[in-house]
C-alpha cells in the first residue's frame, strides 16, 4: 500500500497522459515547465498513462526523489 508522509501538503494531478518511459528527469521537468511548482516542496506529483491504467506518483523525500508505479489488473 502507498502512503503518503504526514507533511505533504497538496497533490497535484497532471492533467495530460504521459510517456511512461519518462523516469524522474522527464517527470520533474514535466512539473516545473507545465505545473510549475517547485519539485521540492512536500507535495506529490501524480501521472497517468494514456489507457489510465498505471499511475506514477513523483515526490522529493529528504535527499532524493522517489517515484512510485502502480500497474492496475483488471
Amino acid at each position: 500500500m502507498m502512503r503518503p508522509a504526514p507533511n505533504v501538503k497538496a497533490v497535484y494531478l497532471y492533467p495530460k497522459p504521459v510517456d511512461f518511459r519518462k523516469s524522474i528527469n522527464g517527470l520533474a521537468a514535466l512539473v516545473e515547465l507545465d505545473i510549475k511548482v517547485a519539485v521540492f516542496d512536500p507535495v506529490l506529483f501524480v501521472f497517468l498513462n494514456r489507457t489510465r491504467n498505471q499511475v506514477k506518483i513523483l515526490y522529493w523525500h529528504r535527499n532524493g526523489f522517489c517515484l512510485w508505479l502502480k500497474r492496475l489488473e483488471a
